[in-house]
């Protein structure tokens, strides 16, 4: 397995279908000053219309914590979630990110994939290599990595963690990327801030619209392969 390049330090909602106050914001993106549950089918048609993207990213009420509806204004429609063709050997359900573009791409086979924008590690955090998804959560606890909290002293106070909820940095879903049995510190995680998508704004973790986090959860099973590409 490729071994994780990380240039300095490390980071940290169910659809139907298929397809303090620390702010959540900066204890997330690194700095104070930082930036009815319908998926659509992988099998639909490449692009949303308005409609469709109003469908798919609206709100759900039936989570633990209620989710908002996403606003659609402050995302660049191009990373809407979106069926693509996308060559590739890898097995279905494999996850491939791509900082560079700012996607993630879900093998579908056929030479077709699901395609989400995303967000990314900031410059000084990005990495690439192989993993693989070592455990998931729902609503998870968030506990700041000692690392950030030396970056952020702010941060201490969630040193034994932060209790689940909308403002929580992982929001309600997370997957956890494992390399050889360990943790590596670094995450597949929902956000409710749309107008990070497109953007490099973490400590190396990979940021998404919370619906579609929804739909890349119920999808993606423990050890699922993960494939992070060089930047």
């Amino acid at each position: 397995m490729t071994s994780v390049n990380d240039s300095s330090a490390s980071g940290e909602r169910r659809a139907l279908g298929r397809d303090g106050r620390l702010t959540r914001r900066a204890v997330l993106f690194g700095s104070v000053a930082g930036v009815g549950a319908l998926a659509l089918s992988a099998c639909a048609p490449a692009g949303m219309s308005r409609a469709q993207a109003e469908v798919a990213y609206g709100p759900v009420p039936s989570e633990r914590f209620p989710i908002p509806a996403v606003n659609l204004d402050k995302v660049n429609e191009k990373y809407l979630r979106r069926t693509v063709s996308y060559a590739s050997k890898e097995a279905v359900g494999t996850i491939i990110v791509d900082p560079r573009a700012h996607y993630v791409y879900r093998i579908e086979g056929d030479g077709m994939a699901t395609r989400y924008g995303v967000s990314v590690g900031r410059q000084g955090f990005l990495w690439s290599g192989d993993a693989y998804i070592g455990r998931k959560a729902e609503w998870p606890v968030w506990t700041p990595p000692e690392e950030m909290i030396k970056r952020q002293p702010e941060a201490a106070k969630y040193a034994g963690g932060m209790a689940p909820g909308l403002d929580n940095p992982l929001g309600a879903r997370v997957l956890y990327l494992y390399q050889d049995g360990r943790y590596t510190l670094y995450t597949l995680y929902s956000t409710s801030h749309p107008e990070t998508i497109g953007k490099g704004i973490s400590s190396g973790c990979i940021g998404f619209l919370t619906q579609d986090m929804l739909d890349l959860y119920e999808r993606t099973p423990v050890n699922t392969k993960v494939i992070v590409l060089k930047a």
